[in-house]
């Protein structure tokens, strides 16, 4: 198989992945629907028919409001370019005039990469105080973008090795990577909210009133209580489910993503050894690609090697 095919194979499942979250929201809509649905007929004894069209809708919009509105809020909140990110996580701007033996290489393989891949070379940084070998690309489109790369990247990599690195981010800048992983970010906020929702609504119980038109006046105030208590623990599970599944459909889009940036640094170098020693140095390295700086948990989808190495990753 040619990197031309391994590329194609990555972008099919991307767009599967893709659907699959689609699918996520319709069966959380359907979960809160039905948890509601149980509510009415078990604890508040309304006879309301499963698929009322008034009931889904009134289930439907609320939720996806939520969740569009989470997403929404997040994403404004991660609308900053490369550089910034660069520099939360220690990164220093490396400057042609001050820059040293090694950076200059450094400097002269992002612009080869710049053009092999067709696109603006980015500002490169240097994370001075990582001793590990590790890289990204960071930034919201090939404008603002920015690759970094760590102290122990730039010491330890031979000019080959550094050269299919740099590709491998230069595929993530071209390939719209940074923008597909904040979307996703987003998405997940957005469904974390439904939990978020719920916790509210389980705290807040004793105040808030669960009535329903169909529902006689004088129903009985326990029963009311109970529904809203089980409507919230419903949001919190549905929340708490999604999450954790959004994570793992997160995590197989990211390894996707990693594969076409493979196949891509091996089309922009044409030289697979390349990386393939790269990788082989990382994993021998005393460190291999563990980032230090307290911003990258947050940011470790982000990075060339795993940054993260605690089992939770």
């Amino acid at each position: 198989m040619n990197f031309f095919e391994h590329q194609d194979r990555a972008h099919q499942n991307t767009r599967r992945l893709g659907w699959l979250y689609l699918l996520s929201l319709v069966c959380i809509v359907c979960a809160i629907h039905l948890a509601l649905w149980l509510i009415y007929r078990l604890i508040l004894k309304v006879n309301i028919s499963l698929l009322s069209p008034g009931m889904l809708l009134s289930v439907a919009v609320p939720t996806l409001l939520v969740i569009v509105s989470g997403t929404l809020f997040k994403l404004i909140r991660l609308r900053r370019g490369g550089a910034a990110v660069a520099e939360e996580l220690g990164g220093r701007l490396v400057e042609p005039e001050q820059a040293t033996v090694l950076e200059k290489q450094l400097l002269n393989i992002v612009a080869e990469m710049a053009i092999a891949s067709g696109i603006p070379a980015p500002q490169v940084f240097v994370l001075d105080r990582e001793t590990s070998i590790n890289a990204f690309a960071a930034g919201n489109s090939s404008q603002k973008a920015a690759i970094g790369v760590t102290r122990g990247c730039l010491e330890t990599l031979n000019r080959d090795e550094l050269q299919g690195v740099i590709g491998h981010e230069f595929s993530h800048i071209l390939n719209g990577d940074m923008r597909l992983n904040m979307k996703l970010i987003g998405l997940l906020h957005g469904i974390l909210l439904i939990y978020i929702l719920g916790r509210f609504v389980l705290r807040y119980s004793p105040d808030i009133s669960f009535n329903s038109s169909n529902s006689d006046k004088d129903s009985d105030s326990g029963s009311n209580f109970f529904a809203t208590v089980a409507f919230g623990i419903a949001l919190m599970a549905v929340g708490g489910l999604g999450y954790f599944f959004g994570r793992i459909l997160q995590s197989a889009v990211s390894r996707q993503r990693e594969f076409l940036a493979d196949a891509s640094a091996v089309q922009f170098t044409r030289n697979p050894d390349g990386l393939a020693s790269a990788l082989q140095k990382i994993e021998s390295h005393a460190n291999h690609a563990e980032i230090s700086a307290p911003q990258a948990a947050a940011m470790s989808h982000l990075f060339f090697g795993e940054s993260n190495t605690s089992w939770l990753s």
